[in-house]
């Protein structure tokens, strides 16, 4: 019996886990993956260590919404769809 009833907690937490997200963390998320639709993103960094010796780093990403050419927009209003089942609630900002 106390077995049957962990497997029902399990299972409703994994349930609760995959249902929507408030839409506030929804618009930041899918604001990114618009960012990302709209071009190539990057990143470059310098730096040099104690003993000055100098580091650097490069890293450049395409999304496949940009190889597309997906709409920015449309990209985040799907995205905040699929992620709440509602509305954006606030407008794109890149």
């Amino acid at each position: 019996m106390i077995r049957s009833g962990l497997i029902s907690i399990a299972m409703l937490s994994i349930l609760v886990a995959c249902g929507p997200i408030s839409p506030e963390l929804a618009a930041d998320q899918c604001e990114e993956e618009a960012r990302k639709a709209a071009g190539p993103t990057g990143e470059i960094g310098i730096g040099v260590n104690s003993d000055g010796r100098v580091s650097n780093s490069i890293e450049i990403g395409i999304s496949s919404d940009f190889l597309f050419g997906k709409d920015p927009q449309r990209v985040y209003e799907d995205c905040v769809r699929r992620k709440t089942g509602q509305g954006p609630i606030r407008p794109l900002e890149l």
